[in-house]
């Protein structure tokens, strides 16, 4: 029995994603969106795209940014250390 809940527990390891892809599929998922809304309701929706980027560039120059505070606080762990 314990090598089965080794086996599962090492399964559950390695479907977890890190905090960084985590923040890579949101933004990317956030542009999208941005995109299509600007081409089919009004070209104002370009502004989330603009804080997308913001927040990239808050996290890569302090190592934070909103959305990575969150999932901190959720419990995703990041694979890079600061």
């Amino acid at each position: 029995m314990a090598a089965t809940n080794e086996s599962l527990a090492s399964v559950d390891a390695e479907t977890h994603w890190p905090l960084e892809r985590i923040l890579f599929a949101l933004a990317g998922t956030m542009v999208l969106v941005s995109a299509f809304l600007a081409a089919v309701v009004s070209p104002w929706f370009l502004l989330l795209t603009a804080f997308v980027g913001i927040n990239q560039w808050l996290y890569v120059a302090f190592g934070a940014c909103p959305a990575s505070l969150v999932l901190n606080r959720m419990g995703v762990a990041a694979s890079c250390r600061h």
